[in-house]
């Protein structure tokens, strides 16, 4: 093996021993396997090199590479252990024997919707995963076909934190996980990739009776050969009808998402008004309720998944605005009031 690449995998490997938090090690990722990082640098060497040298150092470049995201992939799930388990260690500890003097309480509308659905896709074959909340700009943006400076970004006014990281401002931020999570047993053994993950998500949005700056989504994949609209269509449908206990008018039209392609908008006639118009619908009959579509080749790509071979569609659920729909809340603001009196007549009655 060439010395420039052994130098620079123990290089790699003693900067990894010293990381000691999620940030620096997305920065070090950044300056080893992104498109100007050290690694991918090393080609540039290669016109110097003889016809005969070239083959052996692309491969020992490409070897280097795959140890590289192994590495940095196995000291990140060490990082968010440690991370959970500093948490945990903080904790205030309460005395779970001591006597209430509160009545019962009853579940959050979007609890009792949130749980409905993963009850639903579960018999469909689909796992449930769970997701930080505070996560990368390579996690929420670049591995989702969403590169720095891209005009996509503007579609979201997102938080940004002191240390880099942002607030999640859509599920969709999971996808790569997922995709790498489950893509071995796809590849490997055939394996269909059904996933959803639902999690609380942020934007510094004008608030209004249908737009609020924290909300909740159900994002969810499926990725197999021969994935098409017309199973995207299906599995939605299926849940709706199941959540309503009736048939759903729906709406597909086209809609731009840098993550799918073609990409679309699924509204519901609006429940709380029959069509007619009201605030909750903007006055227009239909509520946007799932941005969808097949996914990108290139997020395909991103998450270690041959587009060539095989294709899938994503979804984004907007849990917030089923439980409207499905409660005939007017304002989405009610939600997240705190108010007893309009939460607490809600109950799980599946």
């Amino acid at each position: 093996m060439d010395e420039k690449i052994l130098k620079m995998k123990e290089e790699i490997e003693s900067k990894l021993s010293n990381v000691s938090d999620l940030l620096e090690l997305d920065k070090l990722r950044v300056g080893y396997l992104g498109k100007k990082g050290s690694i991918t640098s090393l080609l540039k060497g290669m016109k110097d090199l003889a016809a005969e040298q070239k083959k052996a150092f692309g491969a020992d470049v490409n070897k280097l590479k795959e140890f590289s995201a192994e590495m940095i992939e196995k000291k990140a799930e060490e990082l968010k252990k440690l991370q959970v388990e500093h948490e945990i260690k903080s904790m205030p500890v309460f005395d779970i024997s001591a006597p209430s003097k509160y009545e019962c309480g009853s579940y959050h509308p979007i609890t009792l919707v949130q749980r409905q659905c993963e009850t639903i896709f579960k018999s469909m074959g689909f796992t449930v995963e769970d997701y930080s909340e505070v996560v990368t700009d390579y996690e929420c943006f670049e591995s989702l076909n969403i590169p720095k400076h891209h005009p996509a970004r503007d579609m979201q006014d997102t938080y940004y934190l002191e240390n880099g990281q942002l607030l999640k401002s859509q599920t969709s931020a999971a996808q790569n996980a997922i995709l790498r999570k489950y893509g071995p047993d796809l590849i490997k053994n055939g394996t269909p990739i059904r996933a959803i993950f639902p999690g609380r998500c942020f934007r510094n949005e004008a608030t209004d009776a249908c737009h609020e700056n924290t909300f909740f989504q159900m994002e969810g994949v499926m990725v197999d050969k021969d994935i098409s609209i017309s199973n995207l269509i299906y599995f939605m449908k299926t849940m709706l009808s199941e959540v309503f206990r009736k048939d759903i008018n729906v709406r597909l039209r086209p809609g731009f998402f840098p993550f799918v392609e073609p990409g679309f908008e699924l509204d519901i006639s609006c429940l709380i008004c029959g069509g007619e118009g009201c605030p909750s619908c903007k006055h227009s009959g239909w509520l946007e309720l799932c941005p969808c579509g097949m996914i990108h080749p290139n997020v395909l790509r991103e998450g270690g998944i041959d587009p060539d071979e095989y294709t899938g569609f994503a979804f984004g659920l907007g849990l917030t605005r089923l439980a409207m729909m499905k409660y005939e809340i007017k304002d989405i603001r009610d939600l997240n009031s705190g108010s007893l009196r309009s939460l607490s007549q809600f109950t799980d009655d599946e």
